[in-house]
């Protein structure tokens, strides 16, 4: 197992970005930046790549929708380029409100979409000639004047590793199936196996060969120490946002998520408080067995036997969200948690 950290998208980027090298000398080894209707993420990925030279990268996730396929490829060239081969392209259908709302782009066929733009990347990095005659993309388009093109550059790699983010049956088999990494949400090692078990298990058994093993990359709340009541608080804003916020009734991945995992009552109830602006009451709402189940909250003991539970359930990168308070308490916290790693 490995430690990664997703960076914030607002407010202390800069700084973060800063005090990474001391992360890095602890143990992380990989950091994530999101891309939701803030500053785009590819900007400050090349940031990073030339303030931390020796720490891998990635986004986690540039939408599919928000770019054009043969972009998406240039894009992760270029930052594989000046990373000097430490880029990971994240990529994910995020949601309709975002995708819709802020872009202006229908939220259609997005596991279809995701396929085909892997095969388009991969092809663009080959630095093959590009035609694609798929469902949703075609290069070139027919009846204009376009001609098959190859990219001019020659890539650091031509099999940058990509990782999806998927939580819905059919997407979870996709990244099984034909990505180099799975990133799933409130990732429960006693319970993962009946929501994602099968599709993991069809989308593996259609795998190349070639493929690595998949990295299993699962963001974790982390807080070590006594008093995990109150050291669970810290994260319950953070579920109550996505169980109830994140998306319409009806179109929440993450309520969905919740219900799947046998918490359809308690989700209902997180949603309904959120949706009408009562964000303090949804909070306390979560359920503190969600919470413990997903997080890696308490006690040193505790904390370790919760890092086996989930290497055993084949977690190979923690994404982790440190609840300290400077910067200090973080890098300690990072430096056990690489001490505790199975």
């Amino acid at each position: 197992m490995r430690i990664g950290m997703p960076l914030p998208y607002s407010g202390s980027f800069v700084e973060t970005v800063d005090q990474l090298p001391d992360y890095r000398a602890a143990g992380l080894s990989i950091v994530y930046v999101a891309e939701v209707y803030g500053f785009d993420a590819v900007s400050q990925l090349g940031f990073i790549a030339a303030k931390v030279p020796d720490l891998e990268i990635a986004s986690n996730i540039l939408p599919v929708y928000t770019r054009t396929p043969s972009l998406l490829a240039m894009t992760a060239a270029g930052l594989d380029h000046v990373s000097g081969g430490r880029f990971t392209l994240g990529l994910g259908a995020s949601g309709p409100q975002v995708i819709e709302g802020f872009h202006g782009v229908a939220y259609d066929a997005p596991i279809g979409r995701t396929r085909e733009i892997i095969e388009i990347c991969r092809q663009v990095w080959r630095r093959e000639k590009l035609e694609h005659a798929g469902k949703h993309y075609r290069m070139p388009l027919e009846g204009g004047l376009g001609k098959p093109l190859k990219l001019i550059n020659h890539p650091v790699r031509e099999r940058i590793p990509i990782l999806i983010a998927a939580m819905g049956p059919k997407n979870v088999e996709l990244a099984a199936e034909v990505a180099e990494g799975w990133a799933p949400f409130f990732f429960r090692p006693e319970g993962y196996q009946e929501v994602w078990g099968s599709a993991l298990a069809a989308g593996t058994a259609r795998r190349d060969p070639a493929l690595p093993a998949l990295d299993v990359v699962v963001p974790v709340p982390v807080a070590i120490g006594d008093g995990t009541e109150a050291l669970l608080d810290h994260a319950r804003p953070q579920f109550a946002l996505y169980i109830g916020g994140m998306g319409a009734k009806g179109k929440n991945f993450y309520h969905d998520l919740a219900t799947r995992y046998g918490y359809g009552e308690q989700a209902d109830r997180i949603q309904e408080l959120y949706l009408a602006g009562h964000k303090d009451e949804a909070a306390a709402a979560v359920p503190a067995e969600l919470l413990r189940d997903v997080a890696l909250v308490g006690p040193r003991s505790w904390v370790a036997e919760r890092l086996q539970a989930m290497h055993e359930a084949g977690v190979t990168t923690l994404s982790i969200t440190p609840f300290d308070r400077t910067h200090a308490e973080r890098v300690k916290t990072i430096e056990t948690l690489a001490g505790l790693l199975p």
